[in-house]
């Protein structure tokens, strides 16, 4: 093969971090012309997909959840640590050992939200959501729930407001450039803008 027409091979990765929820990771690879190169990513898992082959595991859920008795797609607006701020996303949470992606929906609704599932939707794929950073993957779970929004109960470490979303209030949240909003809950919320269905 001539130069340029190689496939990039990785050959190794070592670990940068031993920390309990999250780890950086170098890999070394041959880039397409046979040069040496390093990558760095983050990992949930310890030793990282990669490594072990487990692209199987989900690491979390994404919870789309539709208010039946308000008729309103619910969203939360929580302070992130690298952001420094409040952003507009959907409660989201950390699949337990052994516990199914929608167990695991039903459970972090109800902790961050108090809000309580009635029915399932539908569930997606395990999908990658910034794969030049991390083998992170997710399952978004489209639910119905009922119920009042209670002060979640993740304690003093989280700080969450649930908020219900109307058609237009969705597109008026969308439109608002000085907001901070995560991509998978603007992209759900753009359609519903448009189109009124999750």
């Amino acid at each position: 093969m001539s130069a340029g027409n190689q496939k990039i091979r990785i050959f190794g990765q070592t670990a940068l971090t031993d920390r309990k929820f999250v780890n950086l990771f170098e890999i070394r690879y041959s880039d397409r012309n046979g040069n040496e190169r390093r990558w760095d990513f983050a990992s949930r898992q310890n030793p990282p997909k990669i490594e072990t082959g487990a692209f199987d595991i989900v690491d979390a859920v994404i919870i789309v959840p539709w208010h039946v008795p308000s008729g309103k797609l619910v969203v939360i607006r929580e302070f992130r640590m690298p952001l420094n701020d409040y952003q507009y996303g959907f409660p989201a949470g950390l699949v337990d050992p052994g516990e199914s992606p929608q167990q695991s929906a039903i459970r972090e609704l109800g902790e961050e939200t108090g809000l309580k599932t009635t029915g399932i939707r539908r569930t997606s794929q395990p999908i990658y959501v910034s794969s030049g950073l991390t083998d992170e993957s997710i399952v978004m779970v489209y639910l119905d729930c009922d119920g009042r929004p209670s002060d979640s109960n993740t304690g003093s470490a989280e700080d969450i407001e649930t908020v219900f979303l109307s058609q237009k209030e969705a597109a008026d949240l969308c439109a608002d450039s000085a907001l901070k909003v995560d991509v998978k809950t603007w992209l759900v919320m753009d359609k519903f803008a448009a189109t009124g269905g999750i």
